[in-house]
């Protein structure tokens, strides 16, 4: 590709709405306008360990993640080269076969919890959004995405809130709002944050010449 693509890289913490605002986001463009990436996807294969040395890991530490992949990826990406994004298996805490191919884009958006708390990845993204709310309707949130789509009994998740994920986000995912160009509020005012995501969006298309989201 002739043109940079423009990274926009969503963080805040597990269940403040990053997915939403992203889907909802890219929504307003054409696939080949704007692509998705999620920090999640690059969880490290823990397929070699005995299931239950699997779930004793601290996945809501910044090593749980394979950060230098992304980075590779979104060098890749950006040099106009297609990637093979890892396919993970949450239930079992492991990578599954194959993934899925991801062609150059004008616009990347790459979302995940612990995005601005990696160092390499900061100063790869153009621009940067944190997505605040309150410990309890993140709490809420996430015990339904657990059971409802990872397959985790609620008892499972709460302890990992306890133990792992609530320290991790007071260490490192609060502090990594510092980063942020934008700081978004999870109380029903995701709109105006996506229009004006997608105003500056539009403005990169028009500068590259790639064209006007639908």
């Amino acid at each position: 590709m002739a043109d940079q693509p423009f990274i926009i890289g969503i963080a805040g913490g597990s269940g403040a709405g990053k997915t939403t605002l992203t889907a909802a986001l890219a929504a307003r463009f054409q696939p080949a306008q704007v692509a998705c990436l999620a920090h999640d996807a690059y969880y490290r294969d823990l397929g070699h360990l005995a299931p239950a040395d699997r779930a004793r890991r601290n996945f809501d530490h910044p090593d749980a993640l394979e950060s230098e992949l992304l980075v590779e990826h979104l060098a890749l990406l950006a040099a106009g080269h297609t990637v093979c994004v890892p396919a993970y298996d949450f239930s079992h805490h492991r990578r599954s076969s194959g993934g899925r191919e991801l062609a150059p884009c004008p616009v990347i958006v790459v979302e995940g919890v612990l995005l601005f708390a990696v160092d390499a990845l900061l100063p790869l993204f153009d621009l940067r959004v944190f997505v605040d709310a309150d410990p309890d309707l993140r709490l809420v949130r996430r015990l339904r995405r657990d059971v409802a789509e990872r397959g985790r009994p609620a008892e499972q998740t709460m302890d990992q809130y306890l133990t792992s994920v609530r320290p991790m986000h007071v260490q490192y995912v609060e502090p990594s709002r510092r980063h942020a160009d934008l700081i978004v509020p999870a109380d029903g005012r995701q709109e105006v944050a996506v229009e004006l995501l997608a105003a500056r969006v539009r403005a990169h298309l028009g500068a590259s010449g790639s064209g006007l989201g639908a």
